[in-house]
């Protein structure tokens, strides 16, 4: 499918289509499972009284010759992200959680657009990195961002705590020297 692609904000009503993109992207990196976010949770995090992420979708249409019909989009893509901020730089930065193209739409360009997109939101706000994680095994997305000029933070360990253990951790008595 050929057409043109439009990169625009998520909206309340698309809630349901970017639960379905996680889930899409989740069963992709092996990972299905562990998605236990609810419509409820995503729309509080995205348009909630405190918004904490970002999503925008990409959309496509056919080429048409006529301008009649009005052309329809199909959702062939999303990227979400949100605000961090750099010590180091004591600037603001982007994180990109979530890039993902539908299968079928892949190596058309949509990828790359997305991240442009995102990549221009970081500069407009006057940031200082735009960061973002890949599976080691994912070797496409690995070679794709390396060849936009993306370094790789060998040096970094990605770490986290979450359920039982953030539990844990959160509820540990601090003993002050």
């Amino acid at each position: 499918m050929t057409g043109r692609v439009r990169i625009r904000p998520a909206e309340p009503a698309d809630v349901p289509l970017v639960l379905s993109l996680i889930r899409e992207l989740a069963e992709y990196e092996r990972a299905a499972t562990r998605v236990t976010g609810t419509e409820e949770l995503l729309f509080e995090a995205l348009f909630g009284a405190h918004p904490v992420a970002e999503s925008v979708v990409a959309d496509m249409t056919e080429e048409h010759a006529s301008p009649e019909p009005a052309p329809s989009f199909e959702p062939v893509g999303f990227a979400l992200f949100f605000t961090t901020f750099s010590t180091w730089l004591c600037r603001p930065g982007i994180y990109l959680e979530d890039l993902y193209v539908r299968p079928a739409h892949r190596r058309s360009g949509i990828g790359r657009l997305l991240l442009t997109h995102v990549a221009r939101v970081a500069v407009e706000r006057g940031c200082g990195r735009l960061d973002w994680s890949a599976l080691s095994w994912n070797t496409p997305a690995l070679e794709f961002y390396r060849a936009l000029g993306a370094e790789r933070m060998d040096d970094w360990s990605g770490l986290r705590l979450e359920g039982e253990s953030l539990e844990r951790v959160a509820g540990e008595r601090i003993a002050h020297p």
